[in-house]
């Protein structure tokens, strides 16, 4: 096993301009078909997809080549049994450490749009191709009309505990948006409330947009989704109203760029268990 580190995460994340632009317009998620384990060296398998529906998988499958498993120590372990179907992937993580895991992926990187002469639109990196950063000068035409230059940075999370839960996976990277979670994400219970904080490259992601909807939306008239803001700490808290799967995500976006970008994004999102008490 290897020590993870985040700029493995950026440069085999979810890279592609195809899923990120998916992922916008769906919605990506990585479903564990538990979170809370006890025994010797258990195995959670999951379920990982873009879709329509929150937790069914009916537009395409995510791929699982980039996606990375944090083991408590830090270290990143191998996915097991990984299998890509048209509508989902599915892969199994063994827990042979006790405490929390983290499972995701990530990218961060420049995205330019600009008209030519013509008033046809361009983008860069294309569609379907993938940001270096150290590219930019060349592939983006000095003069070009219109532009705006991103800094955009994308992150999926889930999170498995066996035994007693841990919080080393939790430790911030400081790059685009992240999740530090002040109530333990795998110690979550239905009528309690949990708090967390968003950061945006390590500082506090102030009134960012967090939305969370409950699982089995597509037996609802409604998606009955909690809307809430971060405060000017990044922090905000959830009060839950029923056990269930939830799927988190966060935006967040201002002009604090560094050159040549003129604004930052950032979004994230997240799978949680919420137990009955």
């Amino acid at each position: 096993m290897k020590k993870m580190t985040f700029a493995k995460i950026l440069m085999t994340g979810l890279v592609s301009a195809s899923i990120a632009m998916q992922a916008q317009a769906h919605r990506a998620w990585i479903l564990p078909s538990t979170t809370v384990l006890s025994g010797e060296d258990p195995y959670v398998t999951f379920d990982a997809a873009v879709s329509n529906t929150i937790f069914f998988p009916d537009h395409v499958a995510m791929g699982v080549d980039h996606v990375t498993a944090t083991a408590p120590s830090g270290e990143e372990i191998a996915l097991e049994n990984p299998s890509k179907g048209k509508y989902r992937s599915t892969f199994d993580v063994q827990l042979k450490e006790e405490g929390t895991y983290k499972i995701g992926l990530a990218s961060s990187g420049l995205r330019a749009f600009w008209k030519d002469d013509a008033g046809k639109r361009h983008m860069w990196p294309g569609r379907g191709q993938r940001a270096n950063d150290s590219e930019f000068d060349s592939a983006v035409p000095k003069d070009a009309k219109e532009l705006r230059v991103f800094q955009s940075s994308h992150r999926i999370e889930t999170f498995v505990t066996a035994g007693q839960p841990t919080s080393d996976v939790f430790k911030p990277q400081g790059v685009g948006l992240e999740l530090v979670p002040v109530t333990h994400p795998n110690d979550l219970y239905a009528g309690e409330s949990a708090n967390f904080k968003l950061l945006i490259d390590g500082e506090p992601a102030k009134n960012a947009e967090v939305v969370l909807v409950p699982g089995g939306s597509r037996y609802r008239d409604s998606q009955e989704d909690i809307q809430v803001k971060a405060d000017d700490t990044g922090q905000f808290s959830v009060t839950w109203p029923s056990a269930g799967r939830y799927f988190m995500e966060a935006e967040y976006q201002d002009d604090q760029a560094k050159a040549p970008a003129t604004a930052r994004r950032g979004s994230y999102s997240a799978t949680f268990e919420v137990l009955p008490m």
